[in-house]
């Protein structure tokens, strides 16, 4: 490996389609094939406000990092923002939260890998499949980043195309009835089983932590700017475009599922999407759909090193990490740093043998609750970028927040709020002891190493 402490090692090898499928790659995994159908039993039809509403919130939270990363295109993207705009020990806690949290989600990632392959081979342990994903997911990781970019374009386009057949399967059934002997479905079961709101907004409410649990990854957008093409035009177009994409997959998919199938019956019938490819009459839906569930998991991980990887190489830039991990393989690759990932990431193998079933509703909280910071110092650094600007500067910006601030402080309302509905739920509260426990052990660390003196000599 060659040394580098310059973000210029990095290689500008991804272009607009690469970052678009790879930040839609890292939103559509578990969060929607099976985070979703907790979500629905919590909230019912109504779910659809729940993802449409905070699909809104997660777009300006995007275009305040959008503005930034236009700005300033940089490896570590938020750490970076963050200890520019908010202070340094912002920097060094944002980037290494975001370390933990996609190490969280890559765990249960990796395991989830190991119970899908059980649908083909059922007589093999678990613990063997989510070491082979590991190991491959990691040497994926060491191809040069545009060849990565193009794994993972393919990798998310399969997920894709399966949920837009699934949309239009599902249109044909409720308009034509298509599968269905030629009676239209209709749309009358979004209401008719208990109402809209069948929960009432209590429902609605509890249903968020999974809902922003879903959109985690969305965000990995601003961390392929250091490595992007031409930033200017690619990270504007995909941060618009993955907006509507994600409302259209998550919004669309779920209103055509609730309107075939009554929602209280799904989740008790297998997978919604299994139940729409029998339906028209496709043979082997379910080896189909447990496939491409098999290559969401895959790709949320990959994803997942991509950015850790990153990220560590971003803090070892400023020695708030080893200084391995500031080194580049010949294709431009963060290797160390991508290696340390993956080995702190057997942990999530050695988990195949005690995974209780509650773990996936604390990891997804955890994970969660680390997302809500990442995504609030976004926005606490584009407040503070904003500030910092002349009156000229602000209006030469050639990617603006939408009516600015007044979004902001409501996005951030709003993620402050999605924290008390975690602190009432039993399920989730645990993520706000292991969340701020982790916040306070970076920040005792940060100053026991004399990272503070450090920065403020420079």
């Amino acid at each position: 490996m060659t040394k580098n402490s310059q973000s210029k090692g990095l290689q500008r090898g991804l272009e607009e389609r690469h970052i678009t499928l790879m930040s839609l790659g890292a939103a559509i995994g578990v969060g929607l094939f099976l985070g979703s159908a907790t979500a629905i039993k919590l909230a019912g039809p109504s779910i659809l406000i729940g993802y449409a509403f905070s699909g809104m919130i997660m777009f300006f939270i995007m275009r305040a990092l959008g503005e930034m990363a236009i700005h300033k295109p940089v490896a570590g993207s938020f750490s970076k923002y963050a200890r520019d705009y908010l202070g340094p020990l912002a920097g060094y806690i944002t980037g290494w939260n975001y370390w933990f949290l996609w190490v969280v989600t890559c765990m249960a990632e990796i395991t989830a890998v190991g119970i899908y392959m059980e649908f083909w081979y059922p007589d093999t342990p678990r613990w063997i499949w989510a070491l082979i994903a590991l190991v491959a997911m990691a040497a994926i990781n060491f191809l040069a980043v545009k060849a990565y970019g193009e794994l993972e374009f393919w990798f998310a386009l399969i997920k894709i195309i399966t949920i837009v057949a699934m949309i239009f399967i599902g249109i044909g059934m409720i308009t034509f009835g298509i599968g269905n002997g030629g009676i239209a479905t209709g749309i009358s079961n979004l209401w008719e089983n208990g109402g809209f709101f069948p929960n009432g907004i209590k429902g609605l409410i509890l249903s968020l932590q999974m809902v922003m649990f879903a959109y985690l990854g969305i965000e990995m957008i601003g961390v392929t700017a250091g490595e992007v093409k031409n930033p200017e035009k690619s990270i504007a177009r995909a941060i618009d475009t993955v907006f509507w994409r994600i409302l259209i997959f998550y919004v669309g998919a779920l209103f055509v599922i609730m309107s075939i199938y009554p929602w209280d019956e799904i989740g008790s019938k297998g997978s919604p999407f299994v139940l729409a490819f029998e339906q028209i009459g496709i043979p082997g839906a379910a080896g189909i759909i447990n496939f491409v569930i098999l290559t969401a998991a895959l790709s949320s991980c990959n994803s997942g090193l991509f950015s850790t990887g990153r990220m560590l190489f971003n803090l070892a830039e400023h020695g708030e990490a080893p200084k391995k991990f500031g080194n580049l393989t010949k294709s431009g690759v963060p290797g160390t740093a991508v290696i340390a990932t993956s080995s702190v990431l057997l942990v999530g193998v050695l988990l195949n043998y005690i995974v209780p079933a509650k773990v996936f509703t604390w990891v997804t909280s955890i994970a969660t609750f680390g997302a809500i910071w990442t995504w609030g110092i976004i926005l606490l650094s584009q407040l503070s970028f904003r500030k910092g600007l002349k009156p000229n500067e602000r209006k030469k910006l050639k990617y603006k927040v939408p009516l600015f601030p007044i979004t902001s402080y409501i996005s951030l309302a709003f993620l402050g709020f999605v924290i008390l509905v975690m602190a009432y739920n039993p399920d989730t509260r645990i993520a706000l002891v292991v969340g701020p426990l982790w916040l306070i052990f970076l920040t005792l660390f940060y100053y026991a190493k004399g990272f503070h003196k450090k920065n403020r000599v420079n």
